[in-house]
């Protein structure tokens, strides 16, 4: 006969000193996860918060902070350090290098660098053609990192080019996302791998696996590739037909690099340190190195920052806020997810109370409407900074982006917010270059047509906007 859950529950608490065991389990499991959520040293509010809500799901806690919660890897810091010295010549430093770019080498362990060119690509429109242009003259090798790639047109398309390289004895490896692709399957990529071609994916997650850390929330967010050692690509467009607006209308507004001279060296480094890592192999790195052309120094000074969980130092959260804080006339900033720290937000506003001319273009309707809600109630704050603030509305604003007076730019993958700063693996590209400059001003100038200016005295609706606004807000460290 089936018990009722009454009968149950009856039963459960007739067991002699039921309740003191249960206390004394929660206590314990407070005691363990509390202890191990500290260790992380976050910052105290995000720990917090992480304290209280898992407080209140005895032992389904433990098992939300092992899956999401936020980690550092010390393992792979150890095997970067092995592998930089081991690829990367000394590099040709840029003169005239200041406090930023100092900041970014201290940070990042990547010292200034040159490129000889370096173009801007708007939208997919202009990106995939390059990328597969650049494919086709490919003689030794091709390699590529990709958040989200799609088995749609685009994804084809791409791969299809991949095995004709392959097939001519171009060496491609090819690096996903185990979560941001997880909706490809590896017989997708059939036509690669019987052609020669390498397939691996970061951090893929297994939960039939105990032993091994699922890794969640750790996720390689770049997109970049690498030809031949001597053409790289950076910036923020996956291979979706979501970000191509030849096959789609509504497709992400999005911004692309791609750079020619020493910087490409940079670009591989991250690229081997992340393949090695994954496929915990390293014995292709010799090859790589040989493969590499001999320096090319340029006109133009470049940094590459690369940041992830395997850092302490936040190093592209921290030159978003150095960058600001050298403003003299500038600072415009796109994102399409503004979750800023204190001190992120206590430079933007200051740069506006100081008189700057500090603009940020963010989407009218992100991805996410938590998202949304989120970015909004940080609106009051920054314009009664003077922060002008524009709601990019004909698509979705998929753009990272910094501009700097009329001589510094910031591209690539990371966005404004805890996630990219602290618990995904990015890559952004800080580049001082009046002419990057000016193209990246005239696109700002032309999006801004797009974007409506938010007013202070918009409406703000109690249920519709204020209120879960400020719900968003509360929760915004665990984003």
């Amino acid at each position: 006969m089936s018990l009722s859950l009454p009968t149950t529950l009856d039963a459960l608490w007739a067991i002699p000193h039921i309740r003191a065991w249960l206390a004394a389990a929660w206590v314990l499991y407070l005691l363990g996860l509390g202890s191990w959520i500290l260790l992380q040293k976050r910052e105290p509010v995000a720990t917090l918060s992480w304290l209280l809500s898992l407080a209140a799901l005895p032992y389904l806690g433990f098992v939300i902070y092992y899956f999401f919660g936020p980690h550092r890897i010390e393992r792979q810091h150890r095997r970067r350090i092995r592998h930089r010295a081991s690829l990367t010549p000394n590099p040709t430093l840029a003169p005239g290098t200041q406090e930023l770019r100092t900041l970014a080498h201290a940070t990042t362990g990547m010292p200034p660098c040159t490129a000889r060119s370096v173009r801007l690509l708007v939208d997919g429109r202009e990106k995939f053609p390059a990328l597969l242009a650049a494919i086709a003259e490919a003689r030794d090798h091709v390699h590529l990192e990709y958040y989200i790639y799609q088995p749609d047109h685009t994804g084809r398309v791409l791969r299809d080019a991949l095995v004709e390289r392959a097939r001519a004895g171009v060496k491609v490896r090819l690096l996903l996302d185990a979560v941001g692709s997880s909706k490809i399957r590896r017989r997708f990529f059939a036509p690669l791998l019987d052609a020669g071609g390498e397939l691996a994916w970061f951090h893929p997650v297994r939960p039939w696996l105990p032993w091994k850390r699922p890794w969640m929330n750790l996720r390689t967010h770049r997109k970049l590739v690498v030809i031949d050692g001597r053409i790289g690509f950076i910036g923020g467009i996956n291979i979706t037909d979501e970000e191509d607006d030849r096959l789609r209308a509504d497709a992400y507004r999005d911004l692309h690099l791609q750079v020619e001279g020493d910087i490409v060296h940079w670009l591989q480094e991250v690229f081997v340190e992340d393949w090695a890592y994954a496929c915990q192999d390293n014995r292709f790195i010799a090859d790589v190195a040989r493969a590499m052309p001999a320096p090319q120094p340029g006109d133009i000074r470049t940094q590459l920052l690369s940041s992830g969980p395997d850092s302490r130092w936040e190093p592209i959260h921290r030159l978003y806020v150095a960058a600001i804080h050298e403003a003299q006339h500038r600072v415009w900033l796109s994102t399409p997810y503004f979750v800023p720290g204190e001190a992120a937000m206590m430079a933007l506003t200051s740069a506006a109370l100081g008189g700057l001319d500090v603009r940020l273009l963010v989407p009218k309707v992100s991805d996410s409407r938590w998202v949304t809600w989120c970015v909004r109630s940080y609106f009051d704050d920054l314009l009664a900074a003077g922060v002008k603030v524009y709601e990019y509305g004909p698509r979705m604003l998929h753009s990272k982006a910094l501009l700097v007076d009329d001589r510094l730019a910031i591209i690539g993958s990371a966005n404004f917010d805890h996630r990219s700063f602290r618990l995904n693996f990015e890559a952004s590209l800080l580049v001082e270059d009046p002419a990057l400059a000016q193209a990246l001003k005239q696109q700002f100038e032309q999006d801004f047509t797009h974007a409506p200016r938010v007013r202070s005295d918009r409406p703000q609706p109690l249920l519709t906007a204020r209120l879960p606004e400020a719900l968003a807000r509360l929760l915004s460290p665990l984003l």
